[in-house]
């Protein structure tokens, strides 16, 4: 009876050692989880934020749309929108010289909406 009694006290021992292992084990398994999420909201976040930077550096690189009146479609491709310009400034003003006064120097495209993070430029009043 005695050794049935110690038999039985080695093997409960056994098995809560057992289960205190597993306990530990799961413990750990719960912790990396949790750290592993927390990682995968952060980039998460930081993927947003890169994809609304580059939607903002794209908007402001994409090439300006201008429409040209008169010009059949297609027809800005075959010739170069400089000279499709000097065309329409020689047609219209037909005694200005042969270098147009005007020359674009610069064109930017305008953002679809507004991003009320970003600053915008504001002007001043210098009197």
């Amino acid at each position: 009876m005695q050794n049935t009694i110690t038999e039985i006290k080695n093997s409960l021992e056994a098995a809560n050692s057992r289960i205190q292992e597993a306990e530990e084990r799961i413990s750990e398994v719960e912790d990396r989880l949790e750290e592993i999420m927390d990682g995968e909201q952060k980039r998460e976040k930081r993927l947003k934020t890169n994809e609304e930077s580059l939607r903002e550096l794209w908007d402001n690189v994409k090439p300006t749309n201008i429409r040209i009146i008169g010009v059949p479609e297609g027809g800005e491709r075959e010739k170069e929108t400089e000279k499709i310009f000097q065309e329409i400034i020689a047609e219209n003003f037909p005694h200005m010289g042969k270098e147009p006064l005007t020359q674009i120097q610069e064109a930017q495209r305008v953002p679809y909406k507004i991003n009320p993070r970003r600053n915008t430029p504001r002007q001043t009043d210098q009197n």
